[in-house]
């Protein structure tokens, strides 16, 4: 029994920016019975049919967004005779649509890590089982990814994950419910010795591809204290200190490697977390800034953002301290008026975001947007090619609604349009050179421009784009740009770099006192 996992993608670029990270833990995760895993990933090259045999394995993680190609890959291999295991968020969520629509002999839901293998073994023995129950398992238990696997000059940036879950309950993400609200951080050797795998391998930017890589905040730790809840205190004190411990250690790492994560905007009042960052070379970080407005950042359930001139101060704060932001910002919240676009394209400038992303709300499964949006179609809602509209990622691309809510004053057109205007506006060559001056060598000032244009390609025209054309269009030239900026991104291999020692903990650091709040 042969085993693939496959990452399905409706558009292929032939070089990727981030791995799937999730096909080389479940690389991992195979029992070694079974040999090396096939992996192929989607947005590399499509899936070869001729590839899948009966009695083979294949298991094909999916988001919402990518489900519906997903289920074409599933039947296809059901149909070839190969028992079909499904996972990722989706099929958490939706586990019976897995079975119905692609025809699924199995679905792992939750974490994969020890689940793979059991449904490994069953579908070796001839008796795969409907669902398995992999829940949300303790850090000590993640298993650490089988990079050895990986092509090499196919990825510019390789990803590690350092914890899972995140405290926030924004209404438009589902991290929160399906991952937990409580942070499931993992110790800080074990994610030591995966970087140094990868940079032995020539990679040197590594995405920390964490929900949010600050899970405790100062304003956590002030309401613990002021409640007197010692217990609390004490574990987001530990919590704390574990992630100023793996910064210590990323520092030690060899001075060429850039890690990028994910955070939430209230870093930027803990000017001494973002010391550290700066110190362990992660100098990027996803932002959700989502509104630029009070009323927008309600919609969202998101107030604990400032808005307006707060708000790009908090955001100068991140590029002061070295850490350089890629700001998220959403399209198309009810309090959203016209000059909001150029609002927020003028905010984004100001706060110096070096990437920037613009998207329209869009109602994703297991959140809170999703269910109020759901409820508001009642028991008939429209159809669109016969599927109703809460079951929007299974309708064909082009046939999609742009925008699923009616707006108080704006058309969807009105509102694709804008959202594009936007992109076009911050994306242009003019706008990318200007950002880029930061970079003092002209290689990397080359590779931050590539990278700047083939985001936009890769995320502006194929995710709202009006017609097939312009997707076409937008990956045959992300294709062509991708391949030598991946080698801008490359550096030469360190076979024999070491794994550092534990750094010895510095108790005078005000990180590792007891805070008086």
């Amino acid at each position: 029994m042969k085993v693939h996992l496959i990452n399905p993608s409706s558009v292929s670029f032939g070089t990727a920016v981030i791995t799937p990270r999730w096909q080389y833990v479940l690389a991992a995760a195979t029992p070694k019975n079974f040999g090396d895993p096939i992996l192929v990933d989607e947005t590399l090259s499509q899936v070869d049919p001729e590839s899948i045999h009966a009695g083979d394995a294949v298991g094909i993680g999916i988001h919402t967004a990518n489900a519906l190609r997903g289920y074409e890959i599933g039947k296809m291999a059901r149909s070839r005779g190969a028992y079909v295991i499904f996972g990722g968020i989706h099929a958490t969520l939706y586990p019976e649509e897995a079975q119905e629509l692609g025809g699924a002999h199995s679905v792992v839901k939750g974490d994969g890590d020890i689940a793979w293998a059991r449904a490994l073994n069953d579908c070796h023995e001839g008796g795969p089982k409907p669902v398995y129950a992999g829940g949300q398992i303790d850090a000590s238990d993640f298993v650490a990814a089988r990079w050895d696997l990986i092509p090499r000059n196919r990825y510019m940036w390789a990803s590690v994950q350092t914890v899972r879950g995140c405290p926030k309950h924004c209404s438009f993400c589902s991290v929160w419910r399906t991952d937990g609200q409580k942070p499931r951080q993992r110790a800080s050797d074990v994610v030591i010795e995966e970087i140094v795998q990868l940079r032995r391998l020539g990679f040197r930017f590594i995405a920390l591809a964490d929900d949010n890589f600050y899970p405790v905040t100062l304003t956590d730790l002030s309401l613990a204290a002021q409640q007197n809840n010692i217990a609390r205190l004490n574990e987001l004190k530990s919590l704390r200190e574990e992630r100023f411990e793996l910064m210590s250690r990323l520092a030690q790492l060899p001075d060429d490697m850039v890690f990028f994560t994910q955070i939430t905007m209230e870093a930027a009042e803990d000017v001494e977390f973002l010391d550290a960052m700066k110190a362990a070379r992660i100098k990027g970080a996803l932002v959700g800034v989502e509104s630029v407005t009070p009323e927008g950042l309600k919609d969202v359930y998101k107030d604990f953002n400032l808005a307006g001139e707060k708000l790009t101060e908090q955001l100068r704060t991140f590029r002061r301290h070295g850490v350089h932001v890629l700001g998220s910002f959403i399209f198309g919240l009810p309090s959203d008026r016209p000059e909001t676009f150029a609002a927020t394209a003028a905010a984004a400038i100001s706060a110096e975001c070096t990437f920037a992303q613009f998207v329209t709300l869009s109602p994703y499964p297991g959140t809170v947007d999703f269910n109020r949006w759901e409820k508001t179609l009642g028991d008939n809602p429209q159809n669109i090619a016969g599927i109703p509209l809460t079951r929007r990622w299974l309708i064909p691309q082009a046939l999609r609604p742009k925008l699923y809510w009616d707006h108080p004053v704006m058309s969807a057109e009105e509102i694709r349009s804008r959202t594009q205007g936007v992109w076009d506006s911050f994306y242009s060559w003019g706008s990318i050179w200007k950002r880029s001056s930061f970079i003092k060598s002209s290689r990397g000032r080359l590779a931050f421009v590539l990278i700047s244009r083939i985001y936009r390609l890769m995320y502006a025209d194929t995710g709202i784009a009006t017609d097939s054309a312009r997707v076409t269009w937008s990956g045959r030239w992300a294709r062509w740009m991708a391949k030598p900026c991946q080698r801008l991104f490359a550096a030469r291999p360190m076979p024999d770099l070491e794994v550092p020692g534990a750094a010895l903990p510095d108790l005078e650091s005000p990180s590792l006192v007891p805070l008086s709040l």
